[in-house]
């Protein structure tokens, strides 16, 4: 029986980039097209892709408290439970910008999951960069996440280095 070996270095970064990608629910095709506009963007390019994915309306539905996990998230917004803005959009990968308002389809508010949220919703903490009125359930962008209210435990360094072959 041999022993285990040493993971390389790029094994490591690729580690890191597949946390990222599973974490929030991307596929690779989608996970690099994220990173491509994270690298065109002026700043530090980990710390724009973090931005990039925490922007997404899937991910902000799951931050609202509106879903359990960011895959239920994407759920809701995939079968048009969620309004942007007052329309319907069925997008999850849509980006948010800064006073963006979500909140629930009339239809979406009669489902039997929207009552047992409404009843958990009051114990869930919202992220600072998102406002939450807990009485109508509606969700607004009060400013765009910057990287330090991203609390994201990856690597960005990694990930970059990773693509940067």
């Amino acid at each position: 029986m041999g022993r285990r070996r040493r993971v390389s270095d790029r094994g490591l970064q690729l580690i890191e980039k597949q946390k990222v990608r599973y974490s929030y629910g991307v596929l690779e095709r989608q996970f690099r097209r994220v990173f491509t506009q994270a690298e065109r963007q002026a700043g530090i390019t980990g710390e724009n892709l973090f931005v990039l994915l925490e922007r997404r309306l899937d991910n902000v539905v799951y931050r609202l408290g509106f879903a359990d996990s960011r895959a239920q998230a994407r759920q809701l917004v995939q079968h048009g439970h969620i309004l942007l803005n007052g329309r319907k959009t069925d997008i999850p990968s849509c980006l948010v910008k800064e006073g963006d308002t979500i909140n629930w389809k009339e239809s979406g508010a009669k489902t039997e999951y929207y009552k047992q949220m409404v009843e958990s919703i009051e114990a869930k903490s919202v992220v600072n960069w998102l406002g939450l009125d807990r009485e109508s359930l509606v969700g607004q962008v009060l400013s765009l996440p910057t990287p330090d209210d991203v609390d994201a435990k990856f690597d960005g360094k990694a990930i970059v280095e990773y693509y940067s072959r």
